[in-house]
């Protein structure tokens, strides 16, 4: 007996780095499921091509493109502003966002300012929004926080101290913001990819096939509805997710033992 889909219908979702790649694929994926998505990037030109995708494929006013930097508070608290005003609700952050132009070289090569605006994007961001959308999320006792995150191998590559320290950061503010949010509602969760991903962007590795751009597609879609409620804490494999599978099932699957031990 086949598995019914889930049901985002009543939804609202914020992806920030829409624009392209991953943040792109994972908002058109909660489009399809019946969500309404707020696309969030610097890059408007970009960001307005993903919405009328969206509405060519589901049909219009099912997506909100704002031109948005989370390093800025103003633009932070506009995003929940114009998410409330247009589609009346917000109930999904995915803090997919990352600063464009990350550097692999040798600690004493990397460029101190380029660090700083990694740093100030990547983990800064994240929770500037997180902070600016945390109140509402408690008003109305519901709430999914997805922190995009990667695979522990990346997280200790050769020369990717830059990209590896924000995205452990950001593993550990999942697991310290869970621990925070616990029985209000709200949870808290990271995913990655599980391995290099066919972005369109990314170089690619000798001898490594790249995943799908579409790999966490099943699993934001199961992180935003009522089926992950009480799930938090986790740290979620997109490469891992058996579609063939119940989604609570494939999730259980896709679940990681945790980076950090919770105290």
């Amino acid at each position: 007996m086949a598995t019914a889909p889930i049901d985002l219908d009543g939804t609202v979702a914020v992806v920030t780095g829409a624009n392209r790649g991953l943040g792109r694929a994972m908002a058109l994926a909660l489009a399809g499921a019946g969500a309404r998505v707020v696309l969030a990037s610097p890059e408007a030109a970009a960001l307005a091509q993903v919405a009328d995708e969206i509405a060519a494929r589901h049909g219009q006013g099912r997506a909100l493109a704002l031109a948005t930097d989370i390093s800025v508070r103003a633009d932070c608290e506009n995003l929940l502003k114009e998410s409330l005003r247009v589609f009346g609700g917000l109930h999904v952050l995915v803090n997919n966002a990352r600063h464009p132009y990350l550097t692999r070289l040798p600690l004493w090569q990397t460029d101190p300012d380029n660090w700083q605006q990694c740093i100030r994007v990547n983990i800064m961001g994240s929770f500037l929004l997180t902070h600016t959308v945390a109140p509402h999320f408690l008003a109305q006792s519901f709430g999914r926080i997805v922190n995009l995150t990667t695979s522990l191998g990346t997280l200790q590559t050769r020369h990717y101290s830059q990209y590896g320290a924000t995205k452990t950061a950001l593993e550990a503010m999942t697991m310290i913001w869970a621990q925070d949010f616990a029985g209000t509602g709200v949870t808290v969760n990271s995913l990655h990819p599980g391995g290099q991903v066919d972005t369109g962007f990314t170089k690619r590795r000798e001898g490594r096939t790249p995943l799908p751009v579409d790999v966490l597609d099943h699993a934001i879609v199961w992180l935003a509805s009522r089926h992950s409620d009480g799930k938090t804490g986790g740290r979620y494999c997109g490469s891992r997710w058996d579609n063939t599978l119940p989604p609570d099932q494939a999730a259980a699957r896709a679940l990681d033992p945790p980076v950090l031990r919770a105290p």
